[in-house]
């Protein structure tokens, strides 16, 4: 029986810190599904088809492994229509333990089936965040070391 863990996220934009997740998680688990959420509380930066372009582009060396699902909706919930196990989330400091531990236990009480398996974030990438991104993207800062190489060609091509 195939494992499936899924990995939420807005990716906004995808980092090396997101790459690195999911592949540890393809480690432990045969097929991780990259779900990009639609949060109605956070406007996304870049629109919802160039993210799924970057995840596409950033992930296509690892095959069918990584599966790139849109999803608005509960993520244990789309968690459970993807046939996913466990939820990925990656902790880089003690402020994401406490965040992810409080939606832990709001999960649980939802989808009690569903796991959450934390990667503690390696020391190369754990200072990377989408929103510090975001300002160095924005004051035009340097981006090697932070992004996947395909993503920093197409926001020097195609801009901000």
């Amino acid at each position: 029986m195939k494992r499936t863990i899924l990995f939420p996220g807005s990716f906004d934009p995808p980092t090396l810190g997101h790459v690195e997740l999911v592949e540890r998680g393809l480690r432990l688990f045969d097929e991780v599904v990259l779900a990009l959420g639609v949060n109605s509380s956070k406007q996304a930066r870049y629109p919802l088809e160039r993210r799924l372009g970057w995840l596409g582009a950033t992930f296509a060396h690892l095959g069918e492994r990584v599966r790139i699902v849109p999803y608005e909706s509960l993520t244990v919930h789309f968690a459970r229509q993807q046939g996913a196990i466990a939820l990925l989330r990656g902790l880089r400091n003690a402020l994401d333990l406490e965040y992810e531990r409080n939606i832990d236990h709001l999960n649980k009480h939802l989808e009690p089936e569903i796991e959450t398996c934390y990667l503690i974030s390696s020391p190369r990438t754990a200072h990377i965040s989408s929103t510090l991104v975001w300002e160095i993207i924005r004051y035009g800062g340097t981006l090697e070391g932070l992004l996947p190489i395909a993503l920093i060609e197409d926001l020097r091509a195609g801009g901000n």
